[in-house]
């Protein structure tokens, strides 16, 4: 296997990043996250038209690029370097592959291509906090309580009294890009307990009945709103309810996990360039604090981190559904431990609003809760690879008595006038009298 990448990935590596270099450095994205959509617009029309960004993985029948998602995610480390606000992730691996995956071919031929050139944005609006369960990165999430099932709860959806589209009721508070997406994805509890079942449905954000607000999130870079649905209208997406919605956002879940990571690594090596930059011209006692051994020796450890994490990331890019998780558990530990050492390195001036330390740290951090905890994706990635199943047929508990109890699995019934394998059939002798129920040992 050739792990080198390959002429036109490294194209679309060195363009993006001589692009966001001349345009999105830390004051531009300053200023791009305080307008009103959160990202810098002209850049973003820019970035669809000149080099495709939000259709590289999508088919050339539906005006993608028609590359792959290691093309993705190498377009996603370029922008996670720059810490660059935009709708990619919402648009490119939240929306376009479940509407590719599960739409209708009328669906798919008036919103592909449309996201492909940047004209439309959309997100995906779950229930509360449940995204990275809805995507199977922390949690199976077959049978979809997570969208809102019972009575209360998530999103409840209805067919509609005209017997035309849906009806949907609820609040996804959480949503990616939400307040500014072009269309909305939301997934909706359906049925009640007869046919409960989650389903996936495009809403228009003018539609009747949508309340749409941003909120005020701990990482400005990645803007998040609070969507209220008020009995609106809705369109199914798919021909009819019976798709398997919980399987493909589960299927989407990985390569989603995949381009996270990407993110992550190129903020983390960001971040470590920053450091090793600021650390060889500050000086203290006559000579660069970057000299010092014990600085060497927290750089190395970071440097080698972030090799690592990048290497998951490339492999996750690769082959999304062995390593999408674990290598998102990795870029995102990763990332956090470098920005707190990039914060701690740059002395007194990194704890300062002025100074581009702290986005990383609310990208770290932020990520982590929108996406994560990295011990949730971690036990995920080792529950779905099987390493604590124990042997064929073997009970979870065998070999495992609390103190002070007998094992149950030794105690086997056997059949009249035969013992069970290792115990003594010789009938007890009668014991003396008033010593019934007592034990000799």
């Amino acid at each position: 296997m050739d792990a080198a990448f390959t002429a036109e990935q490294d194209a679309i590596r060195r363009t993006l990043r001589e692009l966001l270099t001349e345009h999105a450095g830390p004051d531009a994205v300053r200023s791009a996250v305080r307008t009103a959509d959160g990202y810098d617009a002209p850049l973003w029309r820019r970035l669809s038209r000149d080099l495709g960004l939000p259709g590289l993985a999508l088919p050339e029948e539906y005006g993608g690029v028609g590359c792959g998602l290691v093309e993705l995610a190498v377009a996603c480390e370029e922008t996670g370097r720059a810490l660059l606000p935009s709708p990619l992730i919402a648009t490119a691996a939240l929306a376009a592959p479940l509407i590719a995956a599960l739409g209708t071919a009328d669906q798919r031929a008036a919103l592909l291509p449309r996201l492909a050139a940047g004209e439309l944005t959309a997100t995906l609006a779950v229930p509360g906090a449940s995204l990275p369960l809805a995507l199977g990165l922390i949690g199976d999430p077959a049978g979809g309580a997570w969208a809102g099932g019972g009575r209360a709860g998530g999103v409840q959806a209805r067919p509609a009294a005209d017997g035309t589209g849906w009806r949907l009721y609820g609040e996804a508070t959480r949503v990616p890009d939400g307040h500014s997406a072009g269309i909305l994805l939301v997934a909706a509890h359906a049925g009640g307990f007869p046919r409960s079942r989650t389903l996936l449905f495009l809403v228009r954000p003018d539609t009747a009945g949508v309340v749409r607000a941003r909120r005020t999130s701990l990482d400005e870079t990645r803007p998040l709103a609070r969507v209220e649905l008020r009995d609106a209208g809705a369109e199914l997406l798919g021909t009819d309810d019976t798709a398997d919605v919980t399987g493909a956002l589960a299927a989407a879940g990985p390569p989603v996990a995949a381009l996270l990571a990407a993110e992550a690594v190129g903020a983390a090596a960001s971040a470590l360039e920053r450091t090793v930059a600021y650390v060889g011209t500050r000086e203290q006692f006559g000579r660069p604090i970057g000299s010092f051994q014990a600085v060497k020796h927290r750089l190395a450890d970071l440097y080698v981190g972030v090799r690592a994490a990048r290497s998951a990331a490339c492999y996750a890019a690769w082959d999304p559904a062995s390593a999408g998780g674990l290598a998102l558990a990795q870029a995102l530990e990763t990332l956090r431990t470098t920005a707190a050492e990039t914060v701690q390195l740059h002395g007194g001036i990194g704890f300062t609003w002025e100074h581009e330390a702290h986005l990383y740290l609310k990208r770290a951090a932020g990520d982590e809760l929108l996406f994560g905890p990295v011990h949730r994706l971690r036990d995920r990635a080792a529950e779905q690879a099987g390493l604590f199943a124990g042997p064929a047929g073997a009970r979870p508990d065998a070999g495992r008595t609390a103190p002070g109890t007998a094992d149950p699995g030794a105690a086997v019934p056997s059949a009249p006038g035969r013992a069970a394998p290792g115990v003594d059939a010789t009938p007890a002798p009668a014991s003396a009298p008033g010593t019934a129920g007592r034990v000799t040992v």
